[in-house]
């Protein structure tokens, strides 16, 4: 276990040092001249954002501060600090809280700089608040264009913030990039940072955290789960936001000529030769950016081919350079360095976008820089940084999808009992991944990585030739988590399904549950696990206290031992939690804070009963931590759902019919049945009733998000949806309004 040691940060005793001096020689000089002197002027406030290439380098004489949302350079997420620890962590309580007035999911892990709070929320809004008082500094609203709501894939989110030179830098939601004045909020520039933009059908998005690389900011974009996105990213300078240079991860169509760059020309070979180029290739780039100061390489992980794949084997439709990939540019050119393709064929969108942890490892008594991954596939992937080489794959969670990874190439082996292109079958993990976006956390002095686990399969079920076709957000494929899975439910769009009982091993349906796992990176090797509350919950921070803290579903905020992962103390926070928390000192306290708001990929699916976003709401917060702290305050309980009267019936059977399998494809992504993020369709007022064709074929609730579908939705395609969901709403109110009773 490691040495609990107090921390006095440098600037507290160098403040005290500074006090008694200045106080001894007030004294004298009172004594010599009847203090006539007038006091010497107060030391200079730090400029705002002052973070630096030195003073990153340096961050461990600076334990107190967060510079990036991985707290350094190399994206570990753990913190030197001791001062809230395995021994006190039953003091800690709670602080300050920040009303973000939103309700949406919230990933980003927030920045703190010279004790000012730097966070990122929905849309790409930036906050700036004291970090030891919650209170406002400024905050930046993006304007984020209303039609944007209907492109991102998994909620308005935003993953994090860039601080640099007194300047913060932010991607919105809608593809622009803002850099922003530390101290007061002022946008200085905001440039265009997608590769195209349509008035009809907003392909592309953006949600990670930009990534400063030299003189340089880069960032990537998402949108792979729909038509038309291909994938990139972009470098612009620091200064001014003037255009370096776009580095493209998938072909373009080879009918309009050569490629753009030499990397592609070898990578349209690895294409079905049939492919459908209006898909756009997709393979974006939606997280986890990371930067070797020292080689001046930037890496980065490439999400799914647009679509995941077509019926039959995916084995037989090539590798589609560059998806499911780890890539290494050269950060002043965009030139391509090196890449490893995690799975090549991938069908199953398991992206490989999740956060990159650079370490310096020994391996083979030689030291090596390397970089390390916990892949959606369920592996944990170690590769040489400077050139790319194959270090280690070993898995970190159940898995079916392959038969392991072949010794000599590292290729995945195909798995044939797990080709759900064949029939509906049970894969693990599920396409959420045995771990997300959320982050990992590298512990230095131990050298664990603690990884939050979602071990859980997914029935998968191509639909190509099935009534629901594609769906908006999914392609060709269906998934449903075992909890979910309901054949009679689900056969008037996808038709006669096994039972699930049939697709499980030993006819023993599973249980999909959350988990920490403390592995050895090189080996595999877990050293201690613990079931968490969800598999739905949030990333994890590890600290030199011996403490692993996360935040969960539940609305908890827990702390375990990181050499044991016992668990030491647990906080009701009342908001659901998937970030990752952070910590930090201001003025020789410890603090650690998390963004709370549940949502991001599970924007889909109805609140958990057992979640805090059903008891509670979703009303997101900043919440911080201290040792001697009070009672964490919690929002009020929202008490049963209230089901409204149903409208008058109409439509016909076969519209009603058409209405289901419409809704399914473009509606049921955001708009859940049950209490959720975003309303529940069957429980419209009756002015919305009334507006109903305004708000979905014209754009009156842009303001709220809420983007118009005229261009893919004809008026009688809208009837059919208003009339299933006023069916729908006649079923749920059934047994207190009895058929023709309002």
């Amino acid at each position: 276990m490691p040495t609990i040691q107090k921390y006095e940060p440098l600037a507290a005793r160098v403040a005290t040092t500074t006090r008694a001096l200045t106080t001894t020689a007030a004294v004298i000089l009172c004594l010599l001249s009847a203090c006539a002197r007038s006091p010497a002027p107060a030391p200079a406030t730090p400029a705002p954002g002052r973070v630096d290439a030195a003073r990153l380098q340096a961050v461990a004489a600076e334990p107190g501060q967060w510079f990036t949302p991985g707290r350094d350079g190399q994206g570990t997420y753990y913190s030197p600090l001791t001062l809230i620890n395995d021994h006190n962590i039953a003091r800690l309580g709670f602080a300050w809280e920040y009303p973000l007035g939103t309700r949406r999911g919230q990933e980003a892990t927030p920045v703190v700089v010279d004790g000012v709070l730097y966070a990122s929320g929905n849309w790409g809004r930036v906050y700036a608040l004291d970090a030891a008082t919650g209170r406002a500094i400024w905050t930046y609203d993006p304007q984020v264009d209303g039609q944007y709501g209907r492109a991102a894939c998994c909620d308005a989110v935003n993953r994090g913030l860039a601080v640099w030179q007194g300047r913060v830098y932010v991607a919105s939601l809608d593809g622009y990039l803002h850099a922003l004045d530390a101290r007061t909020g002022a946008r200085l520039w905001r440039v265009d940072t997608l590769p195209s933009r349509s008035a009809k059908g907003f392909n592309y998005f953006s949600t990670g955290a930009p990534v400063v690389a030299g003189d340089a900011i880069i960032v990537g974009n998402g949108g792979a789960d729909f038509r038309g996105a291909r994938g990139s990213v972009s470098a612009y300078a620091l200064k001014d936001g003037a255009f370096r240079w776009r580095f493209w991860t998938v072909p373009r169509d080879p009918r309009l000529g050569p490629q753009e760059q030499p990397h592609l020309e070898r990578a349209v070979g690895t294409w079905p030769q049939h492919y459908d180029w209006g898909m756009g290739g997709g393979g974006t780039a939606w997280d986890a950016l990371a930067y070797d100061p020292e080689l001046g390489l930037v890496y980065f992980g490439t999400g799914n081919a647009s679509p995941y794949h077509g019926p039959g084997d995916p084995a037989a439709q090539g590798d589609e350079l560059y998806v499911a990939s780890i890539m290494a540019l050269h950060a002043d050119s965009g030139h391509i360095a090196w890449y490893y393709q995690e799975i090549p064929g991938e069908g199953s969108d398991y992206d490989t976008t999740n956060k990159l942890v650079l370490a310096d490892l020994e391996i083979s008594g030689k030291p090596r820089k390397v970089l390390m991954q916990a892949s959606k596939n369920g592996y944990v992937y170690v590769l040489d940084r400077t050139t790319g080489e194959f270090l280690s794959g070993k898995p970190f969670a159940y898995v079916n999808w392959t038969l392991g990874l072949d010794p000599a190439t590292h290729r995945p082996i195909p798995n044939p009992k797990a080709d759900w292109g064949r029939r509906p079958l049970l894969v693990y993990p599920s396409a959420p991944g045995a771990h997300g976006w959320q982050p990992t956390s590298y512990d230095l002095h131990s050298g664990l990585l603690y990884i939050p686990v979602i071990d859980a399969p997914m029935v998968y079920v191509d639909t190509t030739h099935r009534r629901a076709g594609l769906i908006e957000g999914n392609f060709d494929l269906a998934f449903f988590f075992p909890e979910d899975y309901e054949p009679k439910g689900l056969a008037s769009l996808l038709g006669e399904l096994p039972s699930l009982a049939s697709l499980s091993a030993g006819g023993k349906p599973p249980r999909s549950r959350g988990l920490i796992r403390a592995v050895e990176p090189l080996t595999g090797k877990t050293v201690w696990q613990t079931e968490t509350a969800t598999p739905w919950d949030g990333g994890l921070l590890s600290t030199a206290g011996n403490l692993v803290l996360q935040g969960d579903a539940r609305g908890n905020l827990t702390a375990y031992t990181a050499d044991t992962g016992r668990v030491l103390k647990r906080i009701e926070v009342g908001t659901g939690i998937m970030a990752a928390p952070m910590t930090y000192t201001v003025n020789g306290v410890q603090y650690i804070a998390v963004m709370a708001g549940y949502g991001g990929g599970l924007l889909f699916n109805p609140f958990p009963k057992d979640s805090a976003a059903y008891r509670y709401g979703n009303d997101n917060r900043i919440v911080a931590f201290r040792l001697g702290g009070g009672e964490t305050p919690h929002p009020p309980e929202l008490g049963a759902p209230k089901i409204l009267p149903p409208p008058p019936r109409e439509g016909t059977p076969e519209s009603i019919h058409s209405g289901e399998l419409l809704y399914n494809r473009y509606c049921a992504r955001c708009h859940a049945f049950g209490r959720a993020l975003l309303p529940d369709l069957r429980q419209l007022s009756p002015p919305v009733h009334a507006m109903f064709y305004d708000i979905v074929l014209h754009g009156a609730y842009l303001g709220k998000g809420m983007a118009r579908w005229d261009d893919v939705l004809s008026r009688a395609d809208a009837q059919a949806i208003h009339a299933y969901l006023v069916d729908q709403a006649w079923q749920m109110a059934a047994p207190s309004h009895p058929e023709g009773t309002p």
